[in-house]
């Protein structure tokens, strides 16, 4: 063995190396210890980049390139790709590009729509509706997406607002335009998605696509100028009042249709979408991100919990995309053989709360939760892209840089942020709630609402931290912790958050006190255990000497909002506590809740298997607490 060595001695390496050796792994461990999320920030921020530096190299070469734009490309190079499945349906990225030209033509022939003219769609998911939103979007119009839970008062208010050339209305939602069609604006056209029409004056769309060319639209009439040029009206409910049509540019369009791909999903995948298609989850992160991916997504008319996994299966889905509601639906489903039996690998969305985010993962196995932030209107997003349990998203120093914002303090009685002696607000400390408010300017611009300046003007907040600043105030309290990762925390003022939508305090109040026997109505959220959200509860004032009519009382609410803003609890009051500012008192009605041992005030629950309203009794309160009786 001597001999061997003395032939060929081994190495020595340099003194040096030992010393390098341990001072790397030092480093790494070093890393670990204080900053371990260090190469997941560092993966995230970078494809922040990669994406920012696409969008300005075509700025650069004076292009601008829309999410359409990238659609008919793909329909040109993958033509055969699925692009659309719906109800075991196929219909390609060329079907798709044909159909949407063959709407286009229908509508400049008959209707000569002008670039930048509105058009309102009124539909549910189907294939059609992206048809015709792509058909109008060829030609330059501006699609307001109607949600359609919302009834009479409200949807006439969501016409009138975003302005419309022409109303499209699904062929299942005939029922909806017959109760508004007497008070529709006279110079707004109708147009439904059916071959015939029992409505007089009413224009039908399926006969005449029949017969129109597949030729592309006009490049004159699609081409976009300006990235920052409004595309579509998308309705939020906001922090008061009526639906406000949020003004959605292109730009935000190719922001949410980054969203997937900054998840890491690929053209691979397919997408799974039971969210409706007026929503901006499903619209934008979903079919603008499928198209983005240049992937296949597999929508469904409407969520249903007992046929999710199995569809999953059938089409070998990969991609959900959820609201916590829809988390929750699903855990609750009747345990079944072979749950993690599937190629789902992300699940994209928002409002998971911890308990069911955890039951997810454990009954179906593993799949990634990417949880993220991001009001419709807003000009801020997180992403929670390392899989924190309970977390919206997580922020740095880099992030702060190229989307500035911040947490500041806020008077929940005044319902207003707080302003030191300076007249300055104030920063909330690490672990404390606080407004999360996004600093506005050219690289994150506000687009606000569209018809209402005033309502544009609400959302902003002049002169925060110094003079000239100006901040977009989302309407929601946060928590960042101290290693940098948000919590959602609550939403403020007049509005909360039920089945997934958000309520309008106001607007439910509004429908209450026209019936003859209100005097008063306060409407708020209060916390059910093991749900999402807050569940409506109605604080009722009566007329002198009149008697609360539950029957009433149920077919007002049913007939006149949708189906989340229908107060589940009514507490019939003999006086309305009032704020030192003259506002209704909520704060202590939301702390008191709906329980019929703590509470002295007549107590109603909205039965709905017996489409009543009936007395909240302690054994009924036990049922809902328990779990017993579904909400």
């Amino acid at each position: 063995m001597r001999a061997w060595d003395d032939l060929y001695p081994l190495p020595v390496p340099p003194s040096w190396v030992p010393g390098a050796a341990v001072g790397i792994l030092s480093l790494h461990f070093m890393q670990k210890l204080l900053f371990p999320y260090f190469w997941a920030d560092l993966r995230y921020l970078l494809k922040v980049l990669t994406y920012g530096l696409r969008m300005e190299m075509y700025r650069l070469q004076g292009r601008v390139v829309t999410v359409l734009d990238k659609f008919v490309k793909l329909a040109e190079k993958q033509p055969h790709k699925p692009f659309l499945i719906y109800e075991g349906t196929v219909h390609t990225y060329r079907d798709v590009d044909r159909r949407s030209n063959r709407i286009a033509q229908v509508f400049l022939q008959h209707e000569a729509l002008k670039k930048g003219d509105t058009v309102a769609l009124l539909m549910g998911n189907e294939p059609d509706f992206i048809h015709v939103w792509f058909g109008l979007a060829k030609l330059g119009c501006v699609v307001a997406f109607l949600n359609f839970n919302v009834r009479f008062r409200s949807l006439l208010h969501c016409v009138s607002s975003c302005e419309p050339k022409i109303l499209v209305v699904g062929a299942d939602l005939l029922g909806t335009l017959e109760e508004i069609l007497p008070k529709l604006q006279k110079d707004v056209s109708v147009w439904i998605v059916a071959k015939d029409s029992a409505f007089p004056s009413v224009h039908t769309l399926l006969d005449k696509i029949e017969s129109a060319s597949e030729d592309p639209a006009p490049v004159s009439q699609c081409s976009a100028n300006n990235l920052k040029s409004a595309v579509l009206y998308i309705f939020t409910s906001g922090t008061t009042g009526l639906p406000k049509a949020a003004v959605i540019s292109h730009l935000q369009i190719l922001k949410g249709a980054a969203g997937l791909w900054a998840f890491g999903a690929t053209s691979e995948d397919i997408i799974y979408i039971t969210l409706p298609l007026y929503h901006s989850a499903a619209s934008l992160l979903g079919i603008g991100g499928c198209i983005e991916l240049g992937a296949t997504c597999v929508l469904k008319k409407k969520f249903s919990a007992s046929q999710f996994w199995s569809d999953c299966r059938r089409y070998n889905v990969t991609v959900i995309q959820y609201i916590g509601e829809l988390c929750r639906y699903l855990c609750n489903q009747p345990v079944k053989e072979g749950e993690k039996i599937h190629k789902v690998r992300l699940a994209v969305g928002n409002g998971v709360r911890n308990d069911v985010w955890r039951k997810f993962l454990d009954r179906f196995g593993a799949v990634k939760i990417c949880e993220f932030y991001g009001a419709t209107e807003g000009n801020i997003c997180f992403m929670n892209h390392t899989g924190k349990i309970g977390s919206v998203g997580r922020t740095n120093f880099f992030y702060k840089l190229f989307f500035p914002f911040d947490l500041i303090k806020y008077d929940f009685q005044k319902d207003e942020p707080i302003r030191n002696m300076h007249g300055w607000c104030e920063k909330v400390k690490k672990g404390e709630a606080g407004l999360l408010i996004s600093k506005v300017n050219a690289k994150n611009p506000f687009f606000g609402y569209a018809g209402n300046k005033r309502h544009t003007e609400k959302k902003l907040l002049y002169e925060v931290f110094k003079k000239g600043d100006l901040y977009f105030n989302t309407g929601d309290l946060m928590v960042q912790d101290h290693d940098n990762f948000l919590y959602f925390w609550d939403r403020i003022g007049d509005t909360f958050r039920w089945k997934g939508e958000n309520v309008a305090t106001t607007e439910v109040s509004d429908v209450i006190v026209m019936l003859d026997f209100i005097q008063e109505a306060n409407v708020y959220g209060v916390s059910v255990p093991d749900h999402e959200g807050k569940a409506g509860m109605a604080s009722l004032i009566l007329k002198k000497n009149a008697s609360l009519d539950l029957e009433q009382m149920y077919k007002q609410v049913v007939t006149y909002l949708p189906s989340y803003a229908c107060p589940l609890f009514l507490r019939v009051q003999e006086e309305m506590e009032m704020t030192g500012t003259f506002k209704q008192q909520k704060f202590q009605l939301v702390d008191e809740g709906f329980n019929p041992s703590t509470i002295t005030d007549p107590l109603y629950f909205l039965d709905n298997s017996k489409k009543a309203y009936v007395l909240l009794t302690k054994e009924l309160h036990e049922m809902i607490i328990s779990g017993k009786m579904k909400l």
